[in-house]
């Protein structure tokens, strides 16, 4: 049973936009955490019953007027009232044991001058998804550059002292962990976050992988976000 209190430890923060198939899966692996906690929906402008769905389950919905990630990401930084911010996309899935793992990090002084992510996990069987995994955990690990479908669980002091989200439309999470691990350490918290693999069965494993690294590319060479956000939602509707 999730218990919220005005004694906030935990703040969750999940960026939607028409999620209604997706958020009561995440909600309901929330629910394991027995601790004091808030969760914050910040909604993008859904047209289907995500906000419903988390008003019901006890949520703080917030319609956000920035209709892009990294704006609702730091929106709802800014209102939560947690010493500890757990940023988590809406189609992620939780390990039956995320609750301990977090708990013990959070109580530890020394985690708070760290960055925490979750191993990334496909929810789909398949030889390529597994060759994925073991791709993204070597960038995660080796290169200190997970991204944003791995969650990340900071301390609010660094949080603020770095900066937090930027408003991109696209990026949002990599140039945040650039400028983490400009100052502070990034650790995984050794235990899984899962996602969908609709859009890797969709425009196949190797594609997908392509058009993202072309995509950060670009980025990196000082292309416009914009731009870069119009291409990829187009091309993965």
């Amino acid at each position: 049973m999730v218990n919220i209190t005005e004694d906030i430890n935990l703040s969750v923060i999940i960026p939607t936009l028409n999620e209604a198939n997706n958020l009561p899966f995440l909600l309901a692996d929330l629910r394991r955490w027995d601790e004091s906690i808030e969760i914050i929906v910040v909604d993008g402008g859904s047209s289907d019953l995500t906000q419903k769905i988390a008003k019901l389950s006890g949520a703080k919905v917030v319609s956000s007027i920035n209709f892009n990630r990294g704006g609702q990401l730091k929106e709802g930084a800014k209102i939560a009232k947690g010493n500890w911010l757990f940023f988590v996309h809406a189609d992620s899935r939780l390990p039956d044991n995320w609750s301990i793992t977090v708990s013990k990090t959070l109580k530890s002084k020394s985690s708070r001058n760290k960055a925490w992510f979750f191993n990334f996990k496909v929810n789909s069987k398949g030889l390529l998804f597994r060759l994925l995994e073991i791709a993204v955990y070597l960038r995660s690990n080796l290169l200190k550059k997970p991204y944003g479908d791995q969650g990340l669980l900071i301390h609010k002091n660094i949080y603020e002292l770095t900066g937090g989200y930027s408003k991109l439309e696209l990026m949002e999470d990599l140039e945040f962990i650039l400028r983490i691990t400009g100052k502070y350490r990034i650790s995984s918290l050794c235990i899984p976050i899962f996602t969908g693999s609709r859009k890797w069965e969709r425009n196949g494993v190797f594609n997908q992988s392509w058009k993202n690294l072309r995509l950060r590319m670009r980025w990196e060479k000082g292309e416009d976000p914009k731009i870069l956000y119009s291409e990829y939602y187009v091309r993965n509707k």
